[in-house]
């Protein structure tokens, strides 16, 4: 019997026990529509990570302050207030590579319109933030530097937090109380998009720094110093140029530790994806178990039938039917039983990702990968789980599996 008559018998024993066929296919079903459903989200999580980090800017530069030591223990990363406004003027005097720099403080806070209140990040930076951190202002203009100098006490609003407080109506020229101090809305952000490692982009509000540190939160040092390298390719020249002028400014002398951190947007790129492909793997893994449980259901129903068609094995070896083209038949069976609960787990899989992504707003992004790896995953499962009772079924000896009633 070749490959072909065997499918044939095949799909004719399925055919004949529907009911059986279709629960025991329902196990491989579910467990390939959750593998690629699982996968989906992770991937499209990801993805919307790394675009929002795109978003910022490629060639942007991180300064943060560093870590605290004592002895073989570190603290967290701005463990160490070592940042300052001068060191953000000297990266932009002293760096060739570096074309601007915008320091910045942040802390949550309490902000009233009226009736209208919300707690949101309000973020004191410097004029340069909109072209360091690739930001654009939809309505209204961005503070000054003359505004810094007099610590003026304006507001540039993002987007959501605009709707918060105002709702459809313009934000630019309200006055909000931050705090409980007073501040003039000058400018609304355009619209950047939710998520990531960031926070909410959209979510703050930008002050002046020198505001935001001496009249609203009372700070001597800036949480971190955004740098913007002249191109992408002097990433690596600026991050040297900075590490050199910051370590000069804070005194420190050869051998010791940096009390600061340099990263880069391809460095977070990175991080997050590596996060993501191990949140992913785990997600799938899970998902993974399923299938492990529909391949039991397999092997179970192959066991029953290769029981029930005892005689039938008897009457074929009889006339002439060899081991190995029994043990391909009921091969066939489970790699058919598998393969069909493949192919409607990937419908499932595929559906159930754009269902979820359209209820819930995650992303979630098919990749063919994912389905190659789940149909793959579930053609295994089919030959792993079947092969044993092909083997049981064709080891039987003739003569008795005749007289089997």
């Amino acid at each position: 019997m070749n490959l072909l008559d065997s499918i044939l018998v095949s799909l004719e024993g399925l055919t004949a026990n529907k009911m059986r066929s279709a629960l025991t296919m329902l196990g491989v079903i579910i467990g390939v529509s959750a593998v690629i459903t699982m996968l989906a989200i992770g991937r499209g999580a990801s993805q919307k990570t790394i675009n929002q980090i795109q978003r910022m800017g490629t060639n942007v530069l991180v300064v943060m302050a560093g870590q605290t030591r004592q002895g073989a223990v570190r603290g967290g990363i701005g463990s160490v207030q070592s940042l300052t406004l001068e060191d953000a003027e000297a990266i932009a005097q002293k760096c060739p590579a570096v074309l601007k720099t915008e320091p910045e403080v942040s802390r949550n806070a309490q902000v009233k319109y009226h009736d209208q209140n919300t707690n949101t990040t309000i973020l004191g930076t410097t004029p340069d933030f909109p072209s360091v951190r690739n930001f654009s202002v939809q309505e209204g203009k961005f503070f000054t530097e003359r505004d810094v100098v007099e610590q003026k006490r304006v507001a540039v609003i993002g987007s959501t937090t605009a709707g918060n407080l105002f709702g459809k109506d313009s934000a630019v020229g309200k006055s909000i109380l931050v705090r409980g101090i007073p501040f003039d809305v000058v400018g609304l952000l355009t619209t950047k998009g939710a998520g990531g490692p960031f926070g909410n982009p959209d979510d703050q509000i930008i002050i002046p720094i020198t505001t935001a540190m001496k009249r609203v939160f009372g700070m001597l040092y800036v949480r971190m110093i955004g740098a913007e390298a002249r191109s992408m390719d002097l990433t690596v020249e600026a991050t040297k140029e900075m590490t050199a002028v910051l370590r000069k400014r804070h005194r420190l002398a050869q051998g010791t530790d940096d009390d600061f951190m340099i990263r880069n947007q391809a460095e977070f790129i990175e991080m997050v994806a590596q996060a993501s492909q191990v949140f992913t793997l785990l997600l799938a893994g899970i998902a993974s178990v399923s299938l492990l449980v529909g391949g039991i259901g397999i092997m179970n129903i192959m066991l029953v039938s290769v029981t029930e068609r005892t005689r039938e094995i008897g009457i074929r070896m009889a006339m002439g039917a060899r081991r190995l083209d029994i043990q391909l038949q009921f091969l066939v069976e489970a790699m058919v039983l598998s393969l069909l609960g493949g192919t409607l787990g990937v419908l499932l899989g595929v559906v159930g990702s754009w269902v979820l992504a359209r209820m819930t707003g995650w992303n979630a992004l098919v990749s063919p990968s994912s389905i190659l790896l789940s149909f793959g995953f579930a053609a295994i499962v089919g030959v792993f789980f079947g092969f044993y009772p092909a083997r049981q079924a064709s080891r039987l000896d003739p003569i008795e599996a005749l007289r089997y009633e």
